[in-house]
């Protein structure tokens, strides 16, 4: 349980993608990383640590060779999980009550958002004398709850009731005289007037915690997908010296399809590739077709109450594991040479591995892999630790899977996979 204690406190200091992102370069700075600005040349060193961030919701970081490399090996997770977005104009009143105007944001189940502490956290966008700054903010105090309706008028509650979001899940905060900018712009320490624009999310309240007749177990709200970009932080960062170049992807916006700037369906990937493709001589297109790419992305563990919803061969269990996802719709990139490679790697580091298909009755969801790897085309596989309310408020995963997943993407980082011809690999596990 060597990590557990470090992803706990994670996950509480990162209630948005932008806070998981501050965060993630503490971690990057403090091993003597380099911060990289996008829109400037870049002068890079062998040997240097390097990190650039797009719109500060994700975040590259990478660590070169000394010698000349000739491919990179990658892991990518995304740091937004499902939950409220307020619009623009985010306030409304309510019965005489201060209610926030939100939409969702994700596939979330809503109805465990009901009767629980809420707070919101965002970034706002502060007018300067020459133009505009950003300012990270977490009210982080008990703020709002969506107050649920009583049994005695709604008597089907217990039947399965449709919730439309724009009536039934807005948020009240206080009474009609309530400016939630306001409230932000205190909390962040700027003035309500030079506020130009903010994007602010209802975040939940709750604090990780350990539970379980042994503490076996992790409850806490956003472990899709902070448990991996986490995981493989602490991995890349514990991870020796290698003759590839090593590289960590935290992307935004995983959770309503990626397609933006600063998402997977964009050229973050292949726009860092490039450039550092050019600094070795090394001709991108050669580069990124040796290279390997693990998206990670938590999968779902079987249900104790309802195993019937998993295929009977192919379930995956908390604590059983890193897993292994394959999808036939190519919803995940995992394929026969990309699975051998991985739970090789896995294998030869003592890291059990776990394998998940859906019934072939169900369709699953979809993650950043495949998007990723239509603009970098490289092997690649999809991985994550199972877990229990995927995109519920709250959510469970076992505690010795966090520890599975730091050792097997160490050991990724630190392996040599050197694609030799099209279907040939090698792999120097250490």
């Amino acid at each position: 349980m060597e990590h557990i204690q470090g992803l706990m406190q994670f996950i509480e200091a990162s209630p948005t993608a932008f806070h998981a992102v501050d965060n993630l370069k503490v971690m990057l700075d403090a091993e003597g990383f380099t911060a990289l600005n996008e829109g400037a040349p870049w002068r890079l060193a062998p040997g240097g640590k390097y990190y650039f961030t797009r719109n500060l919701s994700s975040v590259i970081a990478f660590r070169l060779p000394e010698g000349a490399p000739d491919h990179f090996q990658i892991i990518a997770s995304h740091a937004d999980s499902p939950c409220f977005r307020l619009k623009p104009n985010p306030g409304r009143t309510q019965q005489g009550f201060a209610a926030l105007n939100v939409e969702g944001y994700g596939g979330m189940l809503m109805q465990t958002w009901f009767d629980r502490p809420l707070t919101v956290a965002g970034r706002l966008i502060v007018r300067t004398e020459t133009g505009y700054r950003t300012a990270l903010v977490n009210i982080d105090r008990d703020l709002a709850v969506i107050p649920n309706m009583p049994i005695h008028f709604n008597r089907d509650a217990n039947d399965g009731v449709k919730l439309n979001p724009q009536v039934d899940m807005l948020p009240v905060y206080g009474c009609e005289d309530a400016d939630i900018l306001a409230l932000a712009a205190e909390r962040a320490g700027v003035a309500r007037e030079d506020i130009a624009g903010c994007d602010l999310f209802l975040v939940s309240r709750d604090a990780p915690r350990l539970w379980g007749a042994n503490d076996e177990f992790i409850l806490s709200p956003r472990l899709d997908d902070l448990e991996c970009a986490y995981t493989s932080a602490a991995a890349f960062l514990r991870a020796a010296p290698s003759r590839h170049v090593d590289v960590l992807c935290v992307f935004d916006n995983e959770e309503v399809g990626s397609g933006t700037k600063q998402g997977a369906d964009s050229s973050m990937l292949t726009d860092a590739i490039s450039r550092i493709a050019a600094v070795f001589g090394m001709p991108p297109e050669a580069a990124t077709a040796k290279s390997f790419l693990l998206s990670a992305d938590n999968a779902h563990g079987v249900h104790p109450n309802h195993p019937e919803k998993y295929d009977d061969e192919n379930r995956a269990k908390l604590n059983g594991g890193v897993v292994v996802k394959f999808n036939a719709a190519q919803k995940y990139t995992s394929d026969g040479v990309s699975q051998a490679v991985f739970e090789g790697i896995c294998a030869h580091a003592g890291v059990p591995v776990q394998r998940f298909a859906n019934r072939s009755d169900v369709r699953g969801g979809s993650t950043l892999g495949n998007i990723a790897v239509t603009h970098a085309s490289m092997n690649a596989v999809d991985i994550g630790l199972a877990q229990w309310a995927m995109h519920s408020a709250n959510e469970s995963a076992g505690v010795k899977d966090v520890d599975h997943m730091v050792r097997a993407m160490k050991a990724f980082y630190e392996a040599e996979i050197a694609v030799e011809e099209d279907g040939v690999i090698r792999v120097e596990a250490k």
